[in-house]
């Protein structure tokens, strides 16, 4: 099953936000300036064709602004929140357990950078799985279908706000 890439808002913790916040000042300040550094200091050794220090540096600067660039988009979007409460609905933030074609499943219903700080898998409101279930109440059923056109069937068997 995978995560759909439409943008839309994604449901942050305070801390998690937080969190971000801290990573994408240090990418766009002191991390930057650093990579910069090393940079310079592997152009200053020669001849660039064949300075492994430098590709490599340049490689960690690509991959920097890459993440700089995912990081202020998701800022721009996100929405902070508070802790769901534990009254079965299924919404962003909270851990679901479901059936899901006939497989017991347990994923953190919110976002990826959410569930940085566990083993579970993620799923979006906006992944197919995460719109057919988004509101949903511990022992309803729902289905969705594949892109396949394939119809999965999904029952909620338990749902419990999130505490990373």
């Amino acid at each position: 099953m995978e995560e759909s890439t439409v943008p839309d808002t994604t449901w942050l913790t305070q801390e998690a936000f937080d969190r971000l916040k801290a990573e994408l000042d240090h990418l766009t300040g002191p991390g930057r300036t650093e990579i910069t550094e090393r940079i310079e200091q592997a152009r200053s050794e020669g001849d660039l064709k064949e300075n492994g220090g430098y590709h490599a540096a340049r490689e960690e600067q690509g991959k920097a602004e890459g993440r700089i660039r995912q990081l202020t988009e998701l800022l721009r979007t996100a929405e902070v929140g508070e802790i769901p409460k534990d009254d079965g609905v299924v919404e962003p933030g909270m851990v679901v357990t479901a059936d899901v074609g006939g497989e017991s499943m347990t994923f953190l219903f919110g976002s990826r950078e959410v569930g940085d700080t566990t083993d579970l898998e993620v799923f979006s409101p906006s992944s197919l799985l995460g719109a057919a279930i988004n509101g949903k109440k511990v022992g309803e059923k729902t289905s969705y279908l594949t892109p396949r056109d394939v119809k999965v069937e999904v029952a909620i068997t338990a749902a419990t706000p999130f505490h990373g």
